[in-house]
């Protein structure tokens, strides 16, 4: 079976191809190579995957459907894991453009591709930004998610929306994943940790939004993948428990599902700021300010229900993943700290 993995540029769908490759599964990957992050880190993460000959790729926006269509058609997947998107909750906020091209009318060309070609299961990625103005924790599949608080969010939600309805119609059997901030090696440069670890090293003052007083359920790039692939081989059914009269928003009697897909321990922010102290060598230097358009207090994921359907258990403690997300930058960047 081929799979076909939209978005393989960038960190999380590099990571999860490389895992597929290396257990010799056939990869047809798409990316646009936007420039939205440094394209030279995208373009080497793509030299890696062109190392294994059960890898093919073609540049492409998941915009233009003829083009998605082109690729259905010349590999037929069995199955599709899509990570391509417009990613950043702040960049929504100035250029909520880029997301309705991208993250809406993408999206509805993914679905309508995986319909049309009897795709077998679609993964996609959401986030726990749909949990938005929501405060009672641990974030759960159950709670409700109307009331998202960045367009980045909103377009997420509207994937699951969109997801859901194409299962019910169609049958297409749809599974997205909720991703609670990813981090590790190859990670995105506009993500905190790059940006923190950048600034330390160059002994530039770090932004740290809210005073510092944020927590995150910070989840490490392996156990994500993790969870990506045991999701991948068990396609949604549908719950025939569900009922229209007390509607459960974590299943449906459709072949939808949604899962938390998390670490399960939130950390302060001020905390994962020390790890990487220890692990760079080097004190940072703190400019503190209020919180920013579209963001979040506190996340914290309930992972039960992923647990339950695939014995997912995330196993990175924050001070192994820091520390792997350094020895990375240095090498990649050879940049050390200054003692």
């Amino acid at each position: 079976m081929t799979v076909l993995v939209t978005g393989a540029a960038g960190f999380i769908g590099y990571h999860v191809a490389k895992r597929l490759l290396s257990a010799e599964q056939r990869i047809v990957a798409v990316d646009s190579l936007n420039a939205y992050y440094d394209v030279g880190l995208k373009r080497a993460r793509l030299r890696n995957l062109e190392a294994y000959p059960n890898f093919t790729f073609h540049k492409m926006d998941i915009a233009d459907a003829a083009a998605l269509q082109r690729v259905f058609e010349q590999y037929r997947p069995g199955c599709v894991i899509h990570l391509a998107a417009q990613a950043g909750v702040r960049y929504s906020i100035e250029s909520p453009d880029a997301y309705v091209t991208s993250n809406l009318v993408g999206f509805g060309n993914i679905l309508e591709a995986c319909r049309h070609f009897g795709v077998g299961h679609l993964v996609f990625a959401s986030t726990s930004s749909v949990y938005g103005a929501n405060v009672t924790v641990p974030f759960s599949e159950h709670h409700l998610t109307d009331h998202p608080v960045s367009f980045y969010a909103a377009t997420k939600k509207a994937n699951e929306v969109m997801a859901h309805s194409y299962a019910w119609l169609y049958g297409l059997p749809c599974t997205g994943l909720r991703f609670f901030t990813v981090y590790g090696p190859w990670g995105r440069p506009d993500m905190a940790l790059f940006r923190f670890t950048d600034a330390i090293l160059s002994d530039d003052p770090i932004d740290v939004y809210n005073n510092g007083d944020m927590v995150r359920d910070f989840t490490y790039i392996d156990d994500i993948v993790e969870g990506v692939i045991r999701i991948l081989e068990v396609p949604p059914r549908g719950d025939a428990m569900w009922r229209a009269e007390d509607p459960d928003p974590a299943t449906s009697s459709a072949c939808f599902r949604v899962f938390n897909l998390g670490h399960g321990k939130p950390v302060p922010l001020m905390s994962y700021i020390e790890v990487l102290e220890r692990s760079l060598g080097k004190k940072a230097k703190v400019r503190f300010l209020p919180m920013q358009p579209g963001d979040v207090y506190k996340t914290y994921a309930d992972t039960t229900e992923l647990r339950v359907a695939v014995g997912y258990e995330p196993v990175t403690s924050v001070e192994d993943g820091v520390k792997q997300f350094v020895d990375w930058y240095r090498d990649y960047y050879k940049r050390q700290a200054a003692f």
